[in-house]
């Protein structure tokens, strides 16, 4: 999709112009399924959880820290942190069957999301949404299962807010805001940077290739307490897969998730990505 119009066209000619390609895009909803890209054996819990309907997928991991094991259509959603953490969202969906589109964040890193199982023909991109990114997003909730805003900073009113949500509801997507303050978003989840696989210990640390990332993820609910995990990045398959991780966050140590060990998906040793480092494709800050 095109970014933005040209400089001469209305606002109304605008929106009348996305609600016409809106038009042209699949049906979705009834086609999604909630099985997250390069996972193993469904997950317990959390993967009997988002196979019910009216819950997008999310990566291996994020699903044990949501109630719902995945994010409950209708609803607005907050990330904050690392962008690697939107990518896993945009390929979960897109990977299902479902729909994406993203408004207002140009340098969102589309080698990685394809790396980690993202269908790119499934993706509709506004980079440069005009100086209301807000009514945009709101526009495409109609014919996306899920529409990531990238708030460049900016607070949203609570009346505002509000009719977006309403909006998302009655059409049954999903919106998820970051890089600014949404009232009243039904989940909020914190990403950070918590270390790097492939460097080596002791006397061999710095020597080496980065072949992992390490996250440390926090959820927090309307309806639910804070719950934190440590997730890995990690090359396995011939793409990027999420797994849980044993390693320790802030110096306490992180249970496994659901009684799964932290140990390579699929039986797949964890590698070299491309035998390099790859900072725009893994390590997306």
């Amino acid at each position: 999709m095109a970014g933005s119009a040209g400089m001469g066209v209305s606002r109304q000619d605008r929106l009348a112009q996305l609600r016409r390609q809106m038009a042209a895009v699949p049906s979705r909803g009834d086609q999604v399924s909630t099985e997250a890209p390069f996972t193993a054996a469904p997950e317990g819990r959390a993967r009997d959880r988002a196979n019910r309907a009216g819950v997008l997928p999310v990566p291996a991991g994020i699903a044990e820290l949501l109630p719902q094991g995945g994010l409950v259509r209708g609803t607005v959603a907050s990330v904050d942190g690392a962008s690697s953490l939107l990518l896993g969202l945009l390929a979960s969906v897109t990977a299902s069957g479902g729909h994406v589109a993203v408004v207002g964040l140009p340098r969102l890193g589309l080698l990685a999301a394809h790396e980690m199982g993202a269908q790119l023909e499934r993706l509709a991109l506004v980079p440069t949404p005009g100086p209301d990114p807000v009514e945009i997003a709101a526009v495409l909730l109609d014919g996306m299962d899920l529409v990531i805003l990238g708030l460049a900073g900016a607070s949203v009113s609570p009346s505002r807010a509000r009719a977006v949500v309403a909006r998302a509801r009655s059409k049954g997507s999903t919106l998820v805001v970051t890089d600014g303050y949404w009232v009243g978003a039904e989940v909020r989840l914190d990403a950070r940077v918590d270390g790097y696989g492939g460097f080596g210990k002791g006397r061999e640390l710095g020597r080496g290739r980065l072949c992992s990332v390490e996250l440390a993820v926090r959820a927090r609910g309307r309806s639910f307490q804070s719950r934190t995990s440590r997730l890995s990045i990690c090359s396995a398959g011939g793409g990027v897969a999420w797994a849980p991780s044993a390693e320790p966050i802030d110096g306490v140590t992180a249970e496994p998730i659901g009684g799964v060990t932290a140990e390579p998906i699929g039986g797949v040793t964890a590698e070299p990505i491309g035998g390099a480092v790859h900072t725009g494709q893994v390590v997306s800050l």
